[in-house]
């Protein structure tokens, strides 16, 4: 138990050695120390003047309820230029019509144009301000936020990294929410270079690099990058055929078309995945997730990190076969050429399974043994389940004189008519026997239970 402000609350135990990302979403509710990063799109207002506060409000609410739960939570964020701009525009016209009215002596004004706000201008305007909303809202939680503004100097100077590096430690160890961002007012133009070639080597150019750089030096567990979409698709997302990805693999980016930049910020989803795959290549996990879904942007962070299947999740580990969703999905598809079949076609089929069970008799056998005695030697499984896990000849003969028996019956499985009812005069109403379609069986250490199901 700890406490904050007098008010008490559950740590939880977290802790893992870094250096190798996740492999699988149900492994980041173990998760310690983890980075939000939220783009523009997330921050800003539709009108990309002045800040999104319900949405805002929403992921503090949330970063304040894994913080209080024992993690080290990080934010970088966007919304200086689009918070700057707001205040700046307000000014400019402020001034305008005191000094129009001073001119003309009238209070009738004439329209203004405002005049184009230089990026660096706003970020310098609305930083602060942006940091004092921050702050505000987090003391509703009992919880310190601290601003820490970063160029590219200050990870590629040795000596300013490791300064950096000391205060965001001591930050978290003081159970501080530290908000970083680029120092938009001073930040020079991006340079070409080398950079996403490694894990030592990336330029600041945005805050997706920054929160990818951010994470790897601060060996972070899992990056959330929250944007206007739902996370990668194989397609541009306005695309009719579009699919959200859910599990990314370093590599597939060839296969993958990236629409255009969104509607504000620097860093497209390209800039993203480039990012992304960089701090995965660092051992941290990284999520790429919609966080201006007012559906789901209330609890799109606490989703992630509770492992549900939320936005796109990097990993470094392919399975070797489908996954359970693309296994469903094959199913489906598979259920509905099945139902179209002819009922000589389906005995041909289960005739065809009988026939596999008894030619491959022997190498079937031989697995099994195998399986038996991996059982008996890790002790698992109890004296019944082992009983249940043997196969022999009989059991293997007995299976495809059943399936046989199926497929002779096949003729009347399907199509038959159970019941007709007269409704009307030339109106009948019929039972008629069909496919169930694809079913979930879940069963234990009995491997002739699927021939018989």
């Amino acid at each position: 138990i700890r406490c904050w402000s007098n008010i008490p609350f559950i740590t939880m135990p977290l802790s893992r050695a870094h250096g190798k990302s996740f492999a699988h979403r149900s492994e980041l509710k173990h998760a310690k120390r983890i980075v939000v990063k939220l783009g523009s799109a997330v921050v800003t207002r539709g009108d990309e003047c002045g800040l999104a506060l319900g949405r805002l409000a929403s992921i503090v609410e949330q970063v304040s309820m894994l913080q209080n739960q024992g993690r080290e939570m990080m934010i970088v964020t966007s919304g200086a230029v689009a918070f700057g701009k707001q205040r700046l525009r307000h000014e400019i016209l402020l001034s305008q019509s005191v000094r129009q009215a001073l001119h003309s002596g009238q209070s009738q004004l004439k329209d203004m144009a405002i005049p184009v706000l230089e990026a660096r201008a706003c970020a310098a305007a609305g930083q602060s301000g942006l940091m004092a909303l921050y702050e505000a809202m987090f003391t509703q939680y009992s919880i310190c936020a601290a601003q820490i503004l970063v160029t590219n100097l200050d990870f590629h100077d040795e000596q300013k990294r490791r300064n950096l590096n000391g205060t965001l430690h001591e930050l978290l160890r003081m159970n501080i929410v530290p908000i970083i961002n680029t120092n938009d007012a001073v930040v020079p133009p991006p340079e070409p270079n080398s950079d996403l070639q490694g894990v030592n080597v990336i330029s600041v150019k945005d805050n997706d690099s920054l929160a990818a750089r951010l994470a790897v030096e601060m060996k972070t567990d899992l990056l959330i990058v929250l944007s206007d979409v739902e996370g990668l698709f194989d397609s541009p997302p306005g695309s009719d055929d579009a699919k959200l990805i859910d599990i990314f693999y370093p590599g597939d980016q060839q296969s993958v078309t990236f629409g255009t930049k969104s509607r504000v910020g620097m860093g497209g989803m390209e800039a993203k995945v480039k990012a992304a795959l960089w701090a995965l290549q660092g051992g941290t996990s990284v999520v790429i997730a919609n966080g201006t879904h007012p559906k789901i942007s209330g609890h799109v962070i606490t989703d992630i990190v509770e492992g549900k299947k939320v936005g796109t999740f990097f990993s470094e580990v392919k399975p070797a076969g489908p996954t359970v969703e693309q296994q469903g999905e094959m199913s489906r598809a598979g259920g509905r050429t099945l139902a179209a079949l002819q009922p000589e076609q389906r005995a041909e089929i289960i005739y065809r399974l009988a026939d596999l069970l008894t030619d491959q008799r022997e190498e079937i056998l031989l697995a099994n043994k195998k399986d038996l005695e991996e059982a008996e030697n890790k002790g698992r499984l109890a004296l019944p389940l082992l009983k249940r896990l043997s196969l022999s000849t009989s059991k293997l003969n007995s299976l495809a004189i059943g399936l046989r028996q199926i497929a002779a019956s096949s003729q009347d499985s399907v199509g038959r008519v159970i019941r007709r009812t007269r409704i009307a005069k030339d109106l009948e109403l019929e039972q008629v026997t069909v496919p169930i379609g694809v079913l979930l069986v879940i069963f234990e250490s009995r491997p002739d239970c699927l021939p018989q199901v």
